[in-house]
Formats: C-alpha cells, sequence, structure tokens
C-alpha cells in the first residue's frame, strides 16, 4: 500500500456518529494527500454549511488521530472546509484542546456522553440488521431472545455489531446474548423481544433515511463528490 493508501484506510475507520457509517463511504473526504516528509493533508466536506459542530468536532478530530497513528506519517493537518464552524473546530483539533476549550462560552462538556449514545444506537440498527434475516428464514422472537452471537452465520453485520457492542463494553463473546439492552448489557427476555426489536427496525430505518439525505444533499453541494476519493479507499 501507498502511504496515501494507508491514510485513506484509516480514514475509513472514522465514522459519521450519527450514521455509523465511514466518512470515506460517505465521500465526506475531498482530498487526501501525503508528501514525501510523510505530512498528511486531508480535507473534509460536510452536506450542510450548518451541520451540528459537535457532530463535525467528533469526525474532525477522530480524523486526525487516525492519520497521526498511520505509519510513515509524520504530521497529519486535517481541515474541514465550508463549515459555519470550521475555524474554531480546525483550531481546536489541532491543538488538541477538546471541544468545550474549542467553543468556550458555547459548549459546557466534552462529547464522550454524545458518542455513547449513537453508538448505543448503532447497537440498535445493528441488532435489527442481524435479525431480521433470522426472522425471514422462522426463527421466532422466542427463538431469538436464546440465541447466542456465536450462533448466528457469520456475515459482515454482525461483525459490525459485535465491534460496537464492544465499544460499550456490552458482551460481545460467542456466548454472548444475540439480544441485549444497549444501555444495561442485559439480555432481553421473551416478553420483552417484540417491542425491542420494533425499536431496533425504527432506528435502523431512521438512520438509513438520514443517510439517504446526507448523500443527496452532499451531490447537490459538491457535484464532483460521485467521484471522490472514496473509490480508492
Amino acid at each position: 500500500m501507498t502511504p496515501q493508501d494507508r491514510v485513506l484506510a484509516a480514514l475509513g475507520t472514522v465514522r459519521d456518529p450519527e450514521l455509523d457509517e465511514s466518512i470515506t463511504s460517505l465521500r465526506f473526504v475531498a482530498s487526501c494527500t501525503v508528501d514525501d516528509d510523510g505530512v498528511a493533508e486531508v480535507r473534509l466536506r460536510l452536506p450542510t454549511y450548518f451541520c451540528a459542530p459537535n457532530f463535525a468536532y467528533l469526525m474532525v478530530a477522530d480524523a486526525h488521530d487516525a492519520v497521526s497513528a498511520v505509519e510513515g506519517v509524520s504530521r497529519a493537518h486535517v481541515v474541514l472546509d465550508d463549515h459555519f464552524a470550521s475555524d474554531a473546530i480546525n483550531a481546536g483539533v489541532a491543538a488538541r484542546a477538546g471541544f468545550v476549550a474549542s467553543f468556550e462560552g458555547e459548549a459546557v462538556s466534552e462529547l464522550e456522553t454524545l458518542r455513547a449514545d449513537f453508538v448505543r444506537k448503532a447497537v440498535l440498527a445493528g441488532t435489527d440488521r442481524v435479525c431480521r434475516p433470522l426472522l425471514a428464514a422462522g426463527s421466532s422472537p422466542s427463538e431469538l431472545a436464546t440465541m447466542t452471537l456465536g450462533q448466528v452465520s457469520p456475515s459482515r453485520e454482525l461483525d459490525r455489531l459485535r465491534s460496537r457492542r464492544a465499544e460499550l463494553g456490552l458482551p460481545s463473546s460467542d456466548d454472548s446474548p444475540l439480544v441485549v439492552d444497549p444501555v444495561t448489557g442485559e439480555p432481553v427476555g421473551p416478553s420483552g423481544l417484540p417491542t425491542h426489536l420494533h425499536r431496533t427496525r425504527l432506528t435502523r430505518v431512521s438512520a438509513e433515511a438520514n443517510s439517504g439525505v446526507c448523500r443527496g444533499l452532499l451531490r447537490d453541494r459538491y457535484p464532483e463528490s460521485s467521484s471522490s476519493v472514496e473509490a480508492a479507499s
């Protein structure tokens, strides 16, 4: 892999916190270069000028951390363009100042609680993506309540669900219950499963709808985004 390929792969691990999709697949990476001295220059863009600054800050900060950790990168320069809070975000991330210091007098807390809230939503949506095929194949809700992760056929969606659960410290080994409460980590029993599965479906549908809206807004704002850096990642 070239240095640029390694940086793009690292950017592929950075997610939009609300959509639970990588910033490369969403085409939020406008450009990415690495010079002979190992200086990585990354420019990000978002669907609208007024995208929530807390979400934007998380993505820029996570991108900076991911690129900085790439072997061969001597310095990372990650910049968000065309956003009303670009100056504050870019300066704060470059200085490793944190969200509160970057928005002094406006922000009252750091963003880890917000991040965890969105990972819990990702667990809900991921549970629906894993359980829907099982239900379609004939499993009953009561059967799902007794299943473990290890009893589900391997898939990308199952790996994704395990990963999100692990981020929250929730049980994610083969013998862990398939369906758990994303706050407590406790298994959801047969009586509560229909309501829980309805909630997981609504969460997944909402996330996918928002993803479609964001993609459409980005294409309208940046028509060239349909052939962007993502293809090389």
